[in-house]
């Protein structure tokens, strides 16, 4: 395995025994905040730290970033959309109970799209709509926008935040503000089962992993 990856793997692990065991509350919120950032842009953290969407967009034409391979599933465009949205309504919606970024600060108008759901459950032709519409540099920025107010609100979190349960007041505003298909409705019940420990441990940062992991195989058959 590549070191980079090899090291965040690595990381990961002792991330999960941290937020369940550590009684360095400091020291766990520096170790999510550099796997969080090593699955966002550069751009997001300015960490210094290797970016494993950088080695995927860095190069990239926007004809690429919008292609849907053959035997592929989804666009690096979808991925990237994906991503942001989960991160998005999971460390808003259910962590703090704050508005999502996508409506506080309008990303749908600067994005092109009326899609206001994280993509979940999504049928093939408007997998490929949304990779055609989407505003690619919007989508970027959206990203980075998302990961930055995550960061804010991870740095906020007290020990005791960790093991606190979601809020199901917190699971019906996904609903709400349509933020989730109705097919997708078990992703939902998962969150709800989760801990806020459980949601550190996957959308901003294990999902991020695994989707960017796509995303190299996606860029792998386009260039």
């Amino acid at each position: 395995m590549e070191v980079n990856r090899k090291i965040w793997n690595q990381n990961q692990k002792k991330l999960r025994q941290a937020l369940t065991k550590s009684d360095n509350h400091n020291e766990t919120i520096e170790l999510f905040l550099g796997q969080h950032a090593m699955v966002h842009s550069s751009r997001m953290s300015g960490s210094g730290l290797h970016s494993f969407e950088d080695e995927i967009l860095g190069d990239l034409s926007e004809e690429t970033i919008r292609y849907i391979p053959p035997k592929f599933n989804h666009s690096i465009a979808w991925i990237i959309w994906h991503l942001a949205r989960i991160e998005d309504v999971t460390m808003n919606l259910l962590v703090t109970g704050t508005p999502q970024c996508l409506i506080r600060n309008d990303w749908l108008k600067k994005l092109k799209i009326n899609i206001c759901h994280t993509g979940n459950a999504m049928s093939d032709d408007d997998v490929a709509q949304l990779s055609s519409d989407i505003e690619i540099e919007a989508l970027k920025a959206y990203r980075i926008a998302v990961g930055r107010n995550t960061s804010k609100i991870v740095k906020k979190l007290k020990q005791e935040d960790f093991k606190k349960s979601v809020d199901p007041s917190r699971l019906q505003r996904i609903w709400d503000e349509k933020a989730m298909l109705e097919n997708a409705a078990g992703i939902v019940r998962y969150w709800g089962r989760r801990d806020i420990a459980g949601l550190l441990l996957m959308p901003p940062t294990r999902h991020c992993f695994l989707h960017l992991n796509e995303a190299r195989r996606v860029k792998e058959r386009c260039v």
